[in-house]
């Protein structure tokens, strides 16, 4: 039986799947709470009590709300640290733990039993779940509600596509290494990012990498073309020498895009205004710079423009 740490050092079959959550919880940077304030709340569906992490600034008023989606390990130390960051950038951040109607994943040793439970899990669940997230955090304090973007890393990222083709609410999207070609099991068969590609017709960003093998840069591009069919505003960027989970603090890929990541919430911001808008001070439409120039050129985090 594989740990998770062997699977992911071992097999290439899950060669997509995020870097070892035991990994990220070991080297994982800490974002302090001073001026937000951030902990577990409960969304109720139905009979059901489904955990989120919020975090949101301590001040102010009309802060965008930003749904995060995890990967398949669920909403751990990392991604609540994450969900932190957004919300010093001044948004409303809200993280659900959509594994827990399954009984949770944080607690299973091994990916095989992991995997059972998130690939076995319903789309319309996930997107149910989701909307009722963001239906409960527009109800939060001091929120924007008009204002909601997505983002996500790998399962999550994949699951942002699922999200920005059919949620109504969302004004911008940012998947970061999502496999396009993944499926989620739907009433009416199995349904992929490149199914949806046509549906997404809000601001996009994808953030692949070279090296990646799930999703492959291939993937990465072909996703990019259907979307540009039908959105102007998509853009799907492929960083050299980039693997998966090259946003993470954790592991050499981490290291290569700086240590605190700032161009997470950068990255967000641009797809929820205008493409590239806020990344760094360039001018809308040009790509971005790889991202370790940005974690050199923002010591802190980005200021928050006025989203769609």
């Amino acid at each position: 039986m594989l740990t998770r740490r062997q699977m992911l050092v071992t097999s290439s079959t899950f060669a997509g799947y995020a870097l070892s959550v035991d990994t990220v919880l070991a080297q994982a940077i800490k974002t302090d709470t001073d001026g937000i304030i951030a902990g577990d709340q409960v969304v109720k569906i139905g009979s059901y009590e489904m955990p989120v992490y919020e975090a949101r600034p301590a001040t102010g008023n009309d802060h965008s709300i930003l749904l995060v989606i995890s990967e398949i390990w669920g909403v751990h130390e990392y991604v609540r640290d994450c969900t932190r960051r957004f919300a010093k950038a001044g948004y409303y951040a809200v993280a659900p733990e959509l594994f827990k109607r399954e009984g949770g994943v944080a607690q299973l040793p091994n990916v095989q039993d992991i995997l059972k439970i998130v690939l076995a899990q319903k789309r319309e669940q996930t997107l149910g779940d989701l909307k009722a997230t963001v239906d409960w955090a527009k109800t939060r304090p001091n929120v924007k509600a008009a204002s909601v973007g997505v983002t996500g890393w790998c399962w999550g990222g994949s699951t942002v596509y699922q999200v920005a083709a059919t949620n109504a609410d969302m004004k911008g999207a940012v998947a970061w290494y999502g496999p396009p070609a993944r499926p989620y099991q739907g009433a009416s068969g199995p349904v992929s990012g490149f199914d949806v590609a046509k549906d997404i017709k809000i601001p996009f960003l994808g953030l692949y990498g070279e090296t990646d093998q799930n999703p492959k840069p291939e993937d990465a591009r072909r996703l990019g073309e259907l979307l540009k069919q039908h959105n102007k505003n998509a853009e799907v960027v492929v960083y050299p020498g980039a693997g998966h989970g090259a946003s993470g603090d954790a592991g050499r890929e981490g290291v290569l895009f700086g240590a605190r990541a700032p161009a997470y919430a950068s990255a967000t911001e641009s797809s929820m205004a205008r493409p590239y808008r806020a990344t760094g001070g360039e001018s809308a439409g040009v790509a971005p710079p790889d991202l370790q120039t940005v974690a050199k050129k923002r010591a802190g985090a980005p200021s928050v423009p006025a989203i769609l």
